[in-house]
């Protein structure tokens, strides 16, 4: 059963690719991260994933080798649409998922719990989750982890994106000045080549021979 749309899909997307983060490579902080939270909540699976129009891709992950699924059949496409943490015990009893194909077959998803990654302005671009091959549950340490894991992914996540400005930022402002430069010197040629030609057009003063008196 596909995961209903938000409502503000259409403008979560926009700020989803704002971010510019679909599609990179992987990066240390956000494997660190992922890493941790598969720790923690003991669990063999764990995902940085972000939903885009037709997709969750994997921003990072522990324990699978795909880098992306349908959105269709996405956990996390749920996660997005939920006001917290949402959490999965057992997904071949729940009626959204017992016939998902990544339940009936590999990885064979029992259980699942995924903290949304909300943005400052309260866009859920994707989740941090983990997962598990057998049905189970968190217990509220692991799920008050998960949370405050979410919240620095998102955070690494704006630092990324700020930094990312700051260096167009920055490129804006050395092309202005090459553009600037360029211009002073034309100015510059433009203003010589007036000079030579003004100094070429001024008539030449001759002298005047003095007739001899009779």
């Amino acid at each position: 059963m596909p995961a209903p749309k938000p409502k503000n899909d259409r403008q979560r997307l926009k700020v989803l690719w704002q971010y510019d983060v679909l599609d990179t490579v992987p990066e240390e902080v956000f494997d660190d991260l992922t890493d941790l939270a598969a720790h923690i909540c003991e669990a063999p699976i764990a995902l940085i994933s972000l939903i885009d129009e037709d997709r969750q891709w994997f921003k990072s992950k522990v324990g699978m080798t795909i880098e992306e699924t349908s959105r269709d059949i996405s956990f996390c496409a749920h996660a997005i649409a939920s006001d917290g943490l949402f959490i999965v015990p057992d997904a071949t009893q729940d009626q959204r998922f017992k016939r998902n194909p990544l339940v009936t077959g590999e990885p064979k998803i029992r259980f699942y719990a995924g903290a949304p990654l909300v943005t400052p302005d309260g866009h859920a671009l994707g989740t941090l989750c983990v997962l598990d091959k057998s049905p189970r549950r968190l217990t509220t340490d692991q799920q008050q982890a998960l949370r405050v894991l979410a919240h620095h992914v998102m955070t690494q996540l704006e630092l990324r994106r700020h930094a990312r400005e700051l260096a167009g930022a920055r490129e804006d402002t050395h092309q202005t000045k090459v553009e600037l430069q360029r211009a002073r010197a034309e100015i510059a040629r433009l203003r010589a080549q007036v000079e030579r030609f003004s100094a070429g057009a001024r008539p030449v003063k001759t002298a005047v021979k003095s007739r001899p008196r009779r």
